[in-house]
């Protein structure tokens, strides 16, 4: 089994040298190549301002994150559900800088699972042509109509199908999959009871109540003239 986890963050800036932290963690689980349906999600408390131009970007504010919890008290958490999974990001580099950065102020290592870097895989794949995530989407026909604003959980679930195109599509997991179950010997599958089909993984509700809870008390704070009211 192949475990791979598709992650993105969203920060207050772009320097997490300079004083700026991470507000939002998105993660989606891939199983053989296929999204399982898992997946972790959280707001995060920066303990500073949010600067205009990153709310511009994301739409998260202060006020929305003041009851939210701090990374201290969450990185336990991520840690074990990142495992010791390759992680699929756009533009590591950056990501993995706030990551490192607020491990760092908790006393813990930095990350040190395997890096797939989609920014650097879509170079080698499509050189000399644009590699930003809403390019990618538009080269491989997937829909992104929703994403008004950059959000960690959307993003990454963006991504996933981005960088399964990238390593040829979803044959590649169905593939994979249908290799596994050749394993078993003609003798064993004779011996089986039949069974009708069903889904190799069982697909559980995506959102919970206290996402959703977030999510709308978020709308809330940005008021009924944000960018955001006009497309949802």
């Amino acid at each position: 089994m192949i475990r791979e986890i598709v992650l993105d963050t969203e920060t207050t800036g772009l320097s997490a040298r300079g004083g700026d932290k991470i507000v939002e963690i998105g993660c989606v689980e891939l199983i053989n190549h296929i999204p399982s349906g898992n997946h972790y999600h959280i707001y995060l408390n920066p303990q500073r301002d949010m600067p205009e131009e990153a709310f511009k970007i994301h739409g998260i504010s202060s006020e929305f994150l003041a009851d939210k919890p701090i990374f201290a008290t969450k990185h336990e958490e991520f840690l074990e559900f990142i495992s010791d999974s390759t992680l699929i990001i756009h533009n590591a580099p950056f990501d993995l800088g706030f990551l490192n950065a607020e491990l760092k102020s908790c006393s813990k290592p930095a990350i040190k699972n395997n890096i797939i870097d989609t920014v650097l895989l879509a170079r080698k794949i499509h050189p000399g042509a644009r590699v930003s995530l809403d390019a990618l989407c538009k080269q491989y026909n997937i829909s992104n109509e929703h994403r008004k604003l950059h959000g960690a959980l959307l993003d990454s679930e963006i991504l996933a199908e981005v960088y399964l195109e990238l390593i040829g599509g979803r044959q590649v997991g169905l593939a994979l999959n249908s290799n596994e179950k050749s394993k078993n010997t003609k003798e064993d599958i004779s011996n089986q009871p039949k069974q009708h089909a069903k889904r190799l993984i069982d697909l559980p509700n995506r959102i919970s109540q206290t996402e959703q809870s977030a999510h709308e008390g978020l709308l809330k704070q940005m008021g009924k003239n944000s960018l955001w009211q006009k497309y949802n």
